[in-house]
């Protein structure tokens, strides 16, 4: 029985009875926002977590933090840019190597940049595919191998209602979350027979500053924690079944 304090819906887990207990995942974009929370969560249910980002004090913050919940050995932290193939290879790599396998691959790491198409340049809307779009592809690709050698796992992108709700400064962001929809789709009819199941998570307004905008939403929008609960459960979810695609908003957001 482990006893977690930082984990709001689940203070208390038992996790010799969680179907997560001995997976290895890895999280990209994991020292803040959702892909902490998710790290944090899978650890809680009694994964082995590696994380990786490119901000190499927020990592080390970040592994601090979840090496305290977590017994030792579990957690690894890995400096990786996603829009870098070498790096992710080599991520996913040290992450096989120093647990033993690879299980679950959660695609977090995202970039926002917002602003007219006029005043974008062609470097931010550069960065903005080669993290939201590249970087997922380059992801799964370094991982569908040692996946398959488990003989399944997960794949969960996590996309945004922007991909379906497109808004004024934001063509680029939902364009590449647009594209990583159609991405998750087809991976999803590739891989099943291989007893991989592919799923992407579209969060509405969520609590974590994303893309540098100020924050002033937090009393009504989504909580970082309350995104990793909906991956938890994906990923718990019986061998026969594939919830491939789930839509998560705030209950009761402003009225316009």
């Amino acid at each position: 029985m482990q006893t977690v304090d930082m984990n709001p819906w689940s203070i208390l887990v038992d996790t010799t009875m969680s179907p997560l207990t001995g997976k290895i995942a890895l999280v990209t974009g994991g020292s803040r926002g959702i892909g902490l929370a998710t790290a944090r969560a899978l650890l809680t249910q009694g994964a082995s977590v590696a994380i990786t980002a490119t901000n190499q004090a927020r990592l080390d913050a970040a592994a601090t933090e979840l090496g305290a919940q977590a017994a030792s050995g579990r957690i690894l932290a890995v400096a990786a840019s996603v829009r870098n193939h070498a790096e992710v290879h080599a991520a996913v790599a040290k992450t096989v190597a120093h647990f033993g396998g690879l299980d679950i691959l959660i695609n977090n790491a995202g970039v926002g940049v917002f602003r007219p198409v006029g005043d974008m340049t062609v470097d931010e809307w550069h960065r903005i595919m080669d993290t939201n779009v590249s970087g997922v592809f380059y992801c799964c690709h370094a991982a569908l191998p040692h996946l398959k050698a488990r003989g399944g796992g997960w794949i969960v992108n996590i996309s945004s209602l922007a991909s379906k709700n497109a808004f004024v400064n934001g063509a680029a962001y939902c364009a590449s979350k647009s594209a990583l929809n159609a991405f998750s789709e087809a991976l999803m009819q590739e891989v099943r027979y291989d007893g991989i199941r592919v799923a992407y998570v579209l969060p509405g307004s969520v609590n974590t500053g994303f893309g540098g905008l100020s924050n002033t939403k937090s009393e009504w929008a989504l909580q970082p924690d309350d995104v990793a609960e909906v991956v938890i459960d994906l990923i718990a979810h019986p061998a026969r079944s594939l919830p491939s695609r789930v839509e998560i908003r705030p209950a009761q957001p402003p009225r316009k």
